[in-house]
């Protein structure tokens, strides 16, 4: 391992924004933060235009016409089934489709009736922030015969249904898939009793299934995240950030069950984002001396100065021989052996419940848009498919084999093949196993080899803010100083985390080593911002915590008015001149319309816009929400937005407005936000000290190539490297954004979903792609 000394002393300060989860990856590495915000400029001139519409624009009244979708949801609820829902039924209708609810799942396509109703756009409106499933969910006996299945197909056919969609876990999606594989013969079987008539067979001659994964477990192979996963990460941390106050005002151990009989991914993830001492999964059972290394590390932790250990139990835990670990054997152990103040607290179904995250409304949200395109495009020769998320990417997967490899998994652990059930697991799965092991079972060293130790960076990984402090300064003007403190304090390599600046400051380093020979050390920018500005990654640590913050306000702001009709709220978010902020919380939550800088708007788009909400209002939905990304255009102020809705509307409705300012740095980290932060610092370090060994010579330290100064970010499916230098082509510095920006592309989902009548780019929807490949080549281990 290489130590590299850490001073706060080298730059008189960079930044603002610091995410801790990847500080206390990286105490071994000097640690650089920053992150300024947006300096004054100009709007960019009138005439900036949104590339025009490619040749997979199809008019939206012609793909779903004559054609009749049913969704449904079954097995155990997950939070974001609801924001599924409504993207089906909304994007179905403005195709031009008929859209049914199935309501309790695979029982009501079974009992047929008032159990299969047809949705309207405003049937599914105030439902994008409840928990649970308000079409209901039900374990389905009826459906697993023939019989049950033989009445589901008429209850179809005489609706004129052919197209299903269905939202579950595993069980529910192989049984969709057995559903499609008897239609031919349920069909002939009902037409030879006289179920149906002839023509009625020939018009529902095939059916079409398409799935979307919501299970709380994340155990559905194929997809990083499947909807529900991320709301349950939340409701956990919210446990373990509580219970970890009363640990250590007591110096207890606490040991903590969460839910995963099959699958550890809530308990990993977990660990990662609380910085526990040890954690228990089904796919990677302990060694057979688990009990000695166990009671040896937390003693190591109290010895370092800790006043509580935390411990987290997947509720499916078992040993190298199949044998369960609970955790009243595991509290039995610490009290026996060290003696340790212990309890042990089961979460249990509490981790179902609560509104979902932002992530999860998204999630839910491309997925069935995805997924409505799937049925819509699909055909006899069609395999039922599975939409789901690969990195930042939606992808298409046949069900089956998805399926498959999940009981792949699960054979693998019951014939104790772990490390294949690790592998079937999947890239992500194996990257977050490797950095829990990188950061839990690596002891430290016995003494201090850096001004911040191992002990130290312990409880950052749930702290907001900055535990090193900021100051928003470039190191241009101090390159001397910084040179000086360089050699003073034996620096081998920079890891700077921080936004825009960051950015900014490293292309200065960069550019510095031609005079000052101290600054051609290797150099590692970790984007670091809520603006989610910085070229070369789609997402920055932190951004997902302001999302959620926008969202939950956005929320309360809404249910402030439950009682109030006809009201139209209009917020402003931060992000400088980036939309991200505004554009993905008016998809979380809801929004009528979202102003941004990108995408340039005049008096006329806030006259169409002020005449939609008009129309809304004389609907059964009698609320409107706007939101205003602060920069996106300097005469369109919020102030005057505000004005001209009010003028416009009156008689029709009234404003409200809203500035949500600096809470949006504020709080506790999300838990995507501390396990993105943790493996971004893993990865770093573990680059960066290749750097290191590959530019020492003779003693010395000599970096001056393009590839020894990187950003890290996560491009599409992986985390990647880019030189820095190659990334200023890619960058607006007058306005402090990329040039392109991936999460435009979700806007027109937006806008559809509150009901505008615009054109639908069908030209990058995801192709069907086989899961083998996908799960057979993981990254490069860290």
């Amino acid at each position: 391992m290489v130590a590299v000394p850490v001073s706060p002393a080298l730059f008189p300060g960079l930044g603002r924004l610091l995410a801790p989860a990847a500080l206390s990856l990286a105490a071994l590495l000097l640690l650089l933060l920053s992150l300024l915000p947006p300096a004054p400029g100009r709007r960019r001139s009138a005439g900036r235009k949104m590339p025009s519409s490619p040749a997979g624009t199809r008019h939206p009244e012609s793909l779903g016409a004559g054609k009749a979708i049913a969704v449904l949801t079954s097995g155990g609820d997950a939070q974001g089934m609801n924001a599924a829902v409504r993207a089906v039924v909304r994007v179905g209708i403005y195709t031009g489709a008929k859209v049914f609810f199935v309501c309790e799942g695979y029982q009501g396509l079974v009992d047929g009736g008032d159990h299969i109703k047809e949705a309207t756009w405003e049937s599914v409106s105030m439902m994008l922030q409840l928990g649970g499933t308000v079409i209901g969910s039900a374990r389905c006996q009826d459906f697993r015969a023939r019989e049950g299945r033989l009445r589901a197909a008429r209850n179809l056919v005489k609706r004129g249904i052919t197209n299903l969609c269905v939202i579950g876990g595993d069980g529910s999606l192989t049984g969709a898939d057995t559903f499609r594989a008897e239609w031919g013969g349920l069909l002939a079987e009902l037409l030879k009793t006289g179920g149906i008539t002839a023509e009625e067979a020939q018009r529902s001659s095939h059916l079409n299934i398409v799935g979307m994964v919501g299970s709380i477990d994340n155990d559905f192979c194929g997809t990083d995240m499947t909807i529900g996963t991320d709301s349950a990460l939340h409701r956990i941390m919210e446990i373990v950030d509580a219970i970890t106050t009363t640990a250590q005002s007591h110096q207890r151990t606490f040991v903590l069950e969460v839910m995963g009989r099959h699958c550890g991914y809530l308990a990993l993830i977990t660990a990662l984002a609380c910085g526990a001492d040890w954690v228990f999964i089904p796919e990677s059972p302990p060694e057979d001396d688990w009990e000695d290394h166990l009671c040896r590390r937390l003693t190591e932790t109290r010895d370092g100065g800790s006043r509580l250990n935390i411990i987290i139990v997947a509720e499916g835990a078992i040993d190298k021989h199949g044998k369960p670990i609970t955790s009243d054997d595991i509290k039995t152990l610490v009290v026996k052996r060290l003696g340790y103040d212990t309890r042990v607290t089961i979460l249990g179904h509490v981790q179902r419940g609560g509104t979902p995250s932002a992530f999860d409304r998204i999630l839910a949200s491309r997925m069935g848009v995805e997924a409505v395109m799937a049925l819509l495009e699909g055909s006899p020769d069609t395999p039922a498919c599975v939409v789901s998320l690969s990195g930042n990417q939606s992808v298409r997967l046949p069900l089956m084999e998805c399926v498959q490899v999940t009981k792949d998994v699960t054979t693998a652990m019951n014939e104790g093949r772990f490390e294949d059930a690790l592998k079937l697991r999947g890239r992500s799965f194996q990257n977050n196993w490797n950095v829990y092991k990188l950061l839990a079972h690596i002891r430290p060293p016995a003494t201090k080899v850096e001004e911040i130790s191992w002990n130290a960076v312990g409880s950052w990984t749930g702290l907001g803010g900055s535990k090193l402090g900021t100051k928003r300064t470039l190191p241009k003007k101090y390159f001397e100083e910084i040179s000086a403190n360089i050699s003073k304090f034996g620096i081998h390599a920079l890891i700077i985390i921080g936004g825009f600046e960051a950015f900014m400051g490293g292309l200065e380093l960069v550019e510095g080593r031609a005079r000052f020979e101290e600054l051609c050390i290797p150099l590692c920018i970790i984007p670091a911002t809520v603006s989610n500005n910085v070229p070369g990654s789609d997402f920055s640590i932190g951004a997902d915590t302001a999302l959620n913050t926008i969202t939950n306000t956005c929320d309360l702001i809404k249910q402030s008015a439950a009682g109030t009709k006809r009201r139209v709220f209009i917020i402003e978010t931060m992000g400088g001149f980036c939309g991200y902020l505004a554009t993905m919380a008016g998809l979380a939550a809801g929004a009528d319309a979202a102003y941004i800088f990108e995408e340039p708007f005049g008096s006329r788009d806030l006259q169409a816009n002020v005449d939609h909400l008009t129309e809304k209002m004389k609907t059964t939905v009698k609320r409107g929400l706007v939101l205003r990304n602060e920069r996106c255009n300097e005469n369109y102020t919020t102030d005057f937005i505000y004005n001209l809705y009010s003028e416009e509307g009156k008689g029709v409705f009234d404003c409200r407005k809203n500035v949500l300012g600096h809470m949006q740095q504020g709080g506790s980290p999300t838990p995507f936000d501390r396990n993105f932060g943790t493996k971004m610092g893993a990865k770093a370090v573990a680059w960066i000290t290749g750097k290191i060994r590959e530019c020492s010579r003779h003693g010395r330290i000599f970096a001056n190539t393009a590839d020894s100064a990187c950003l890290l970010g996560m491009r599409k499916r992986s985390l990647v490297f880019q030189p820095i230098a190659e990334l200023r082509q890619q960058t607006d510095f007058e306005h402090r954004i990329p040039k392109e920006q991936w999460w435009l592309k979700l806007r027109p989902i937006l806008k559809i979903l509150a009901k505008y009548n615009i054109e639908l780019d069908t030209s990058e929807t995801a192709h069907l792609e086989h899961l083998t490949r996908k799960v057979l080549v993981p990254e490069a281990t860290l």
